[in-house]
């Protein structure tokens, strides 16, 4: 049997050559969070059943127990899904390589001419993907210990392809790059041309649907009741690491995400299923609210979510952080502006004026996270 071997080291040359280690005596591999304190590394070392660590200068710590891996996983990954516990999504070798071609092949990568920029955190599969699709494909490549502005600047070129989220290409013109792929959240139908907004998770080894179009050998369909997004694919994950398989008896995988298929035949997607909204009677999701209210001049960041209302069920409530924390937008202002371009109903009925708004590494909002202030402005 395979052991689970934890890296613990910032995105780098070494990281790459720790992960062709493990991969090359036939252990699976478990990024760690470097942002994590050590107690929380050590319940996700434990939880996951890892064998052992390895650090700086590649020194390589053995760990009490441990649990084995089956032949043929590569990957672990860390995710904490909705209840922070730490989850482990246990992605194969096949995935990763079914993954890693149909993506190039749909990009259009050549690896005698391309190269890959990786510099978004490693232990998240939009980062390490970038490194093992460079891998598998033998891509020239990049890699950072985090997202740095100046460092991608300085790595960028007409033949580099780089995967970014919504904040980091906020900082970083795609121009610079030959292609640049963004996943990580929502983001803007009216995006440059050479930025391809996917769709995927860590139990897809990475976007599989790219500019709502499926990559070849992947399958998607949508629940007609609930709205549900299900995919069927060689890259999904084999299980997760507590051994339960989130397939039904068709082989379909529930993402907990909401869409519809577009007329065009492309995919659309709404957001978690989680996170939509029911005021009065309407479905609500913040995702094209905090699109709009990010178009107001006063408003530097934005989240949307709901919270109980004796009246309504549920009502919007916008977080924003203004540009100029003297003059903050008003709520008249914000309803306003999402009433004429989406519907009076889905305007926000209450505004919390904040510092910042709280987002994963990859930028995803925490929604479970924002709370209301009793000074909110209503």
């Amino acid at each position: 049997m395979a052991a689970l071997v934890a890296i613990d080291l910032p995105g780098g040359p070494e990281f790459v050559a720790a992960l062709r280690t493990v991969w090359d005596a036939g252990d699976t591999a478990l990024p760690l969070d470097q942002r994590m304190a050590k107690p929380a590394q050590a319940e996700t070392l434990e939880v996951l059943g890892a064998s052992a660590v390895i650090g700086p200068q590649a020194q390589r710590s053995q760990l009490g127990g441990g649990e084995p891996t089956e032949p043929g996983d590569a990957l672990i990954m860390s995710t904490s899904g909705t209840t922070g516990q730490p989850k482990g999504v246990v992605l194969t070798h096949s995935a990763i390589e079914a993954s890693a071609h149909a993506t190039s092949k749909r990009l259009g990568v050549d690896p005698g001419c391309h190269r890959w920029l990786a510099c978004l955190p490693l232990n998240h599969i939009g980062g390490l993907a970038v490194v093992t699709r460079a891998m598998v494909t033998g891509t020239p490549f990049d890699v950072l210990a985090g997202f740095d502005a100046d460092a991608a600047r300085a790595l960028s070129g007409p033949d580099c392809f780089v995967s970014l989220v919504g904040t980091a290409l906020a900082r970083t013109p795609a121009s610079l790059f030959h292609t640049v792929v963004l996943g990580g959240s929502a983001y803007p139908s009216d995006l440059p041309d050479n930025v391809v907004g996917t769709y995927g998770m860590t139990e897809t080894a990475s976007g599989l649907v790219y500019g709502g179009v499926p990559l070849d050998g992947v399958e998607v369909d949508v629940d007609a009741r609930s709205s549900e997004i299900r995919l069927r694919g060689p890259m999904l994950l084999r299980c997760y690491r507590d051994g339960t398989f989130p397939f039904d008896h068709d082989g379909w995988f529930a993402t907990g995400d909401a869409g519809r298929i577009a007329a065009d035949g492309r995919l659309e997607v709404d957001g978690r299923i989680g996170d939509v909204i029911v005021s009065g009677g309407e479905k609500i999701w913040p995702a094209p609210i905090e699109d709009i209210l990010r178009a107001h001049p006063a408003v530097a960041d934005v989240a949307v979510r709901g919270l109980p209302d004796p009246e309504w069920g549920e009502r919007v409530v916008a977080w924003v952080v203004p540009v100029d924390e003297q003059r903050p937008p008003q709520l008249g202002e914000l309803r306003d502006l999402v009433g004429e371009r989406l519907a009076r109903w889905a305007a926000p009925k209450q505004m919390v004026v904040t510092t910042s708004i709280p987002r994963t590494a990859i930028g995803k909002i925490r929604r479970s996270e924002l709370f209301a202030d009793p000074r909110a402005a209503n």
